[in-house]
């Protein structure tokens, strides 16, 4: 894979679900399959300045 498009595989665009009241992003397979995250697993999303952190939900 050229330099290029390896800096690009992590630039991911927002899109609307449903009726368009939230926003979605997808996740890259190999940041998932690293965290050892899976389908429908339940994430913290916090707001950091101008950035969001997403994090493993634990009860």
């Amino acid at each position: 894979m050229s330099r290029r498009k390896l800096e690009q595989k992590n630039i991911r665009k927002l899109f609307r679900t449903g009726r368009g009241a939230t926003i979605a992003v997808t996740l890259p397979i190999e940041i998932m399959r690293e965290l050892k995250w899976q389908s429908k697993q339940k994430v913290v999303v916090t707001k950091r300045g101008k950035r969001i952190l997403i994090t493993d939900w634990k009860k």
